[in-house]
């Protein structure tokens, strides 16, 4: 099993891709075709996410371990904080170990019901994602990464106290951070140099979404939390009512995105999917981050 570190250093850009667990049969049926057509392109990792208090726990454990299993994809299993003991915490953790995943994205979570609501931790749980870090380290040889927020954690008073915390996840043990949704690769790129002024230089990948429909679009903003910016909304927003035209200029979009980011020297790009390969195959091929043999 291969670390999201090692695959991030072999010297040129990547790419990664995330997922959700199905929900029923059909769900996994376009999530595995998903995996299948994206796995030619070799990924740098994939990663699979953790529903809001432990609800989709099973299924993103049985999930990865079908990606360890039946695929060559090196994958990354997210874990969360909330409504969860450290013994709890403890199990899943092991329980990864067991399948053969080396790989976990450490995050405390939203609360469940309400991701904007206040945070209660478990009377016997963790308080902090830097905690769920160190619990990581200790039971085991994983590579852990966390999140990142290009315009600070809703819970952040300001963007100074958010770097505060982010480099103390980091610090704590974490071997690189995934970066929230933008769509203004300035943010993202204030972001990392916030990072790297206090010393710190673990490696940070943007998060992207191709716009392929106004309801990703409101989606990638909702996700954000920021407001959509104007030279976004001016080439997108009058095409709302042209399925094909506001495809063709939001997948447009996010490879000017990519091709920026890449030119400013970020390792990777990790691309958020709705577990749907084609937009995301449309926009690595157009990057040259396509293999010669797929």
């Amino acid at each position: 099993m291969t670390s999201v570190v090692e695959r991030l250093s072999g010297g040129s850009p990547v790419f990664s891709v995330e997922f959700f667990p199905p929900r029923d049969a059909a769900d996994e049926t376009v999530l595995w075709r998903a995996i299948r057509e994206l796995e030619a392109l070799d990924p740098a990792f994939v990663s699979i996410t953790y529903g809001a208090g432990g609800s989709s726990r099973d299924r993103t454990i049985r999930t990865t371990g079908r990606v360890v299993q039946e695929t060559t994809l090196v994958p990354m299993a997210h874990l969360t904080a909330v409504d969860h003991s450290v013994a709890e915490l403890r199990n899943v953790i092991g329980w990864y170990a067991a399948v053969g995943v080396r790989n976990i994205l450490a995050v405390r979570g939203d609360p469940p019901g309400d991701p904007n609501g206040e945070w209660v931790p478990h009377p016997d749980g963790l308080t902090y994602a830097e905690e769920l870090v160190r619990l990581c380290r200790e039971l085991g040889d994983f590579c852990v990464g966390v999140s990142a927020f290009p315009y600070g954690h809703p819970r952040s008073a300001d963007l100074d106290e958010d770097t505060r915390y982010l480099v103390r996840k980091l610090r704590a043990g974490a071997d690189f951070a995934i970066a929230q949704l933008f769509l203004d690769v300035d943010d993202f790129l204030r972001l990392r140099d916030r990072v790297r002024a206090v010393g710190c230089d673990t490696p940070l990948l943007p998060g992207l979404m191709p716009l392929t429909t106004p309801r990703t679009l409101a989606k990638t903003v909702e996700l954000s939390g920021a407001p959509l910016p104007p030279a976004v909304a001016r080439r997108l927003e009058p095409l709302a009512g042209d399925a094909a035209a506001f495809r063709e200029a939001g997948v447009d979009l996010v490879t000017e995105m990519g091709e920026r980011l890449l030119a400013e020297g970020v390792p990777a790009l990790h691309f958020y999917t709705f577990n749907r390969s084609k937009a995301t195959r449309e926009v690595v091929g157009r990057l040259g981050l396509v293999p010669a043999r797929a």
